[in-house]
């Protein structure tokens, strides 16, 4: 029972996984809150028949001791038995998991999937006591812009700066080296303004730019100051002018700042040089000359000169830069620019340093300026690796979801012989993962994070840092397979701007192209309708944004999951490749809601035969060649493929 491992999933073709019991953070199995310590919290698991287990415990840890209760059956069906118990919130975020007894022992259901063996703590369900994110948040499609490479306006004609290489719109961006940061196309926020009637159309609702402070290269994370914006991209009218744009179309906007660290060439570390008596001298962390993690003379972030770190030790930094309204993160949540709220650039390592670590301090802050100048606020984090220990809730509302998103369906959609590098190994190609292991991961990653974070995580096929998704995958039809989940999975989808056209890319730098607004052959618009057909349909279902995720199918080539409301069911079922089919353990029938393919629903299953009967295979297949079943919905074999349907 193992769920997402290399045991019960293994069986021939690994097309068909049984029904398995399930939990979750989301309405149909917790009472939704806000929780406060001292509450008692009923807790459902959904059992089918067919797993044979009798009987189920809830195990929480209360003043370090584990406490068992067993839980009671509350409901029950022709598939499914309803075991509800309940937890007492006794600590801030309070975890618990079931233990499931059948004949022959006792196997343990936690957040990341079933274990027939003892488990830690560590993916154990949680509900937190912190106040949740804004829902807006979690509804969200978030568009990302890179200003530079969005569209330049008639007034984007400005000097080019002595740091910066001039390319012409149609360059193709450089993928390695010193002149990857330098390369200046010239896109400014009009030009972002001038173009919004596409971003509405997509269906986005939030956009999220990279940072607009002046620094010395096109990416602007090495910022000179935090007072004011770029006049390459129209300076702080500009920026007032894009707010109120976004705004008066209902869209949020939301900014990128750096708390890790500044540029070499920004007033505080000027100051500090030129004056070890000032108070900037304590804003940085300061070592001999020629130390290991060092420039010369100070720390500069993985050991660049060029981005020395700050330390939140001083309370003048603290306040200057992450306390209270006049703060940098509060100065820009106030009009005329009223952002919704921030990303932080290497949110990981702020404040971290050898044996200092001030991180979820500064977090803290930063979320405390956020909520007082604006209750209804964003924080989001950037953490490419595990970040599960930092988001409890109570500091970063959600993270960019590398770890449990983007890296594992990578892997799984990866085109075979491709050379895009992994993980930043350059010359290491993206491993090809079948679906349990991609599965596993998925789950292992999210595993032990509370609900409220769970749907505001932001996913992502791609963004700024990473190769494009239309590359790393090799064609329309995966790419196209990544969107459908994409904007179906748990947490909020993130497109970052081009992706919607089909740009292309290799490195992260590489992947920096110009919008192609007037160039047809760079845009494919049958992927750009996909898109806004993903959109809208996320929109229109309330399951798809803050139902519950249950896993249902785990293929090599194949995934499928049931997003589930107490009011709404969808399935989703996405395949790489042609595959078996299979008859998924799902009642009643099915109304297709979209399909990358355009094929007809799948049927109910009916009366007939066993897991596989009739299932047709391979791209041409229908659904209406799927034979009847009792077991349950024929799912065809056809892909690459993603489908989506509503279950009645």
């Amino acid at each position: 029972m193992n769920h997402g491992s290399s045991g019960p999933v293994a069986e021939a073709g690994r097309a068909m996984l049984r029904a398995l019991p399930h939990h979750d953070g989301s309405e149909l199995y917790t009472a939704p809150g806000p929780h406060r310590l001292g509450d008692t919290v009923p807790v459902r698991v959904r059992v089918p028949r067919t797993s044979e287990v009798t009987e189920v415990w809830l195990r929480t840890v209360q003043d370090a001791e584990p406490r068992m209760r067993r839980a009671a059956v509350v409901d029950e069906d022709g598939r499914d038995v309803w075991y509800e118990a309940d937890v007492l919130v006794h600590h801030p975020v309070t975890h618990y998991r079931f233990a499931l007894v059948r004949d022959g022992g006792v196997a343990w259901l936690s957040a990341d999937g079933i274990h027939d063996r003892g488990v830690t703590d560590a993916h154990d369900f949680r509900i937190s006591t912190h106040a949740p994110g804004p829902t807006w948040l979690r509804d969200a499609i978030v568009y990302q812009i890179f200003p530079d490479r969005f569209a330049r306006s008639a007034a984007a004609d400005r000097p080019v700066p002595d740091w910066a290489v001039p390319a012409a719109w149609d360059d193709e961006p450089i993928a390695r080296g010193r002149e990857t940061g330098t390369q200046l196309y010239g896109g400014d926020l009009d030009g972002i303004v001038e173009h919004l009637d596409h971003v509405s159309d997509l269906g986005v609702t939030t956009v999220y730019l990279t940072p607009v402070f002046p620094g010395r290269t096109c990416h602007r994370y090495d910022a000179a100051t935090f007072d004011h914006v770029d006049p390459l991209l129209g300076g702080n009218e500009a920026y007032a002018r894009l707010s109120h744009a976004l705004h008066s179309r209902g869209l949020r906007l939301m900014g990128d700042l750096t708390t890790n660290h500044t540029g070499a060439s920004h007033e505080w570390f000027v100051r500090a040089q030129e004056d070890p008596a000032s108070p900037e001298r304590d804003f940085y962390l300061w070592t001999e000359p020629d130390a290991p993690d060092g420039g010369p003379g100070y720390v500069g972030w993985i050991g660049h000169a060029h981005l020395p770190k700050l330390d939140f030790r001083s309370p003048e930094l603290r306040a200057r830069m992450v306390e209270g309204r006049d703060s940098v993160v509060g100065r820009w949540l106030q009009e005329p620019y009223a952002l919704d709220g921030w990303r932080i650039d290497v949110a990981n390592m702020t404040g971290r340093y050898g044996a200092l670590d001030l991180n979820q301090d500064v977090a803290a802050a930063v979320r405390a300026t956020i909520e007082q100048v604006n209750a209804d606020g964003a924080l989001i984090s950037e953490h490419f690796h595990d970040a599960r220990d930092d988001l409890a809730g109570d500091t970063w509302h959600a993270n960019m979801n590398y770890t449990a998103f983007s890296n594992p369906l990578w892997t799984w959609l990866s085109a075979e012989g491709s050379d895009v590098s992994y993980q930043a190994m350059h010359g290491v190609p993206v491993p090809r993962r079948q679906g349990a292991e991609v599965v596993a991961e998925m789950r292992d990653f999210d595993g032990g994070l509370p609900w409220d974070v769970l749907v505001r995580q932001w996913n992502m096929l791609g963004s700024h840092d990473t190769p494009r998704i239309r590359t790393l995958v090799g064609s329309r039809e995966l790419h196209e397979v990544a969107a459908g989940i994409l904007f179906t999975y748990l947490g909020v989808p993130v497109v970052f701007a081009g992706d919607e056209f089909g740009l292309t890319g290799t490195t992260g730098e590489h992947a920096r192209a110009t919008m192609p607004w007037d160039e047809p052959a760079r845009r494919d618009e049958h992927t750009h309708d996909v898109y806004r057909r993903l959109a809208a349909l996320r929109h229109a279902h309330r399951a798809l944004r803050e139902g519950s995720l249950r896993w249902v199918l785990v293929d090599d080539d194949a995934l499928g999951y049931v997003r589930e409301t107490r009011d709404e069911t969808i399935l989703v079922v996405a395949a790489r490749a042609p595959w078996t089919g299979a008859v998924l353990p799902l009642g009643g029938s099915a109304e297709r809601l979209f399909g990358s393919l355009e094929l007809g629903a799948v049927r109910d299953a009916g009366a007939g035969a066993g897991r596989g009967a009739g299932v047709g295979a391979g791209a041409g297949a229908a659904s209406d060649d799927a034979s009847p079943s009792t077991d349950g919905l024929v799912v065809p074999g056809a892909g690459p493929h993603v489908g989506v349907w509503r279950l009645t």
